[in-house]
């Protein structure tokens, strides 16, 4: 299996997915053709458009997954998909009512690359339930890809003792998800992503790196090149409340 995910795909003074080109490359390992799937924002059409010009410089063409009468077979003869980031519960009922929850699994099953950013990382996890976003629709469950064994939190924000906001810290959140859930959260912070290539998963991207929440343990910062590969062997237990 090839994934590659991003916490984010705009990072400030440079272009859409700019600072991650040149792993985008490594990632989509000479793939010439790329079904993109915009479904988390409104403007479809805009969406893969802005994805068309930044993935040209790579020589690599993309075809929107809305344009096909039937997107669960454009994806299932896709070389590579890429699920943009976006609103996580609208992107997570538009691949319900598509077909493409499953298309999408059997696809990257067979070999083809997985790349997403923001909402298309949450999409990678097992559930919806670590997203960061409102729920501006219902989707019909919150069971996502299943791409990965735990959860990721994409955009994680370290609390700031200067700001006046009372509400919880990104921390506190993830902390109570684990009451809740006995399942690994590794928050991506900005610039950063992970590479996903067989049995061997490793955290890349900017010096700031990422945080990895366990229930009953202190979070564990982690760096780029870290080796997460123990990841992909948990076993996530949902709703198992700590007692």
């Amino acid at each position: 299996m090839q994934l590659l995910l991003l916490s984010n795909s705009a990072a400030p003074g440079r272009g859409y997915l700019e600072h991650a080109r040149e792993e985008i490359a490594s990632a989509l390992n000479g793939a010439r053709g790329l079904v993109f799937v915009p479904y988390a924002l409104a403007d479809h059409d805009g969406y893969t458009a802005q994805v068309a010009s930044a993935l040209e410089p790579l020589g690599v063409a993309v075809t929107g997954a809305h344009t096909a009468d039937d997107p669960a077979g454009l994806v299932r003869g896709a070389q590579a998909v890429f699920v943009g980031g976006g609103n996580s519960f609208r992107l997570l009922k538009a691949l319900h009512e598509r077909d493409l929850v499953r298309a999408i699994r059997e696809r990257v099953a067979a070999g083809a690359v997985y790349m997403g950013s923001s909402a298309g990382t949450n999409m990678a996890c097992p559930t919806l339930r670590t997203t960061n976003d409102m729920p501006i629709v219902q989707p019909p469950t919150f069971a996502a890809l299943g791409l990965l064994p735990f959860q990721i939190n994409p955009h994680y924000l370290d609390a700031r003792p200067d700001t006046a906001h009372m509400g919880e810290t990104r921390a506190q959140r993830l902390e109570q998800f684990l009451e809740e859930n006995d399942v690994p959260v590794l928050g991506l912070r900005e610039g950063t992503w992970l590479r996903r290539d067989a049995d061997r998963l490793t955290l890349g991207g900017i010096d700031a790196g990422a945080i990895l929440f366990r229930r009953g343990e202190d979070p564990a910062e982690l760096r780029p090149g870290a080796d997460l590969s123990a990841l992909l062997r948990e076993e996530p237990r949902f709703d198992s409340a700590a007692r």
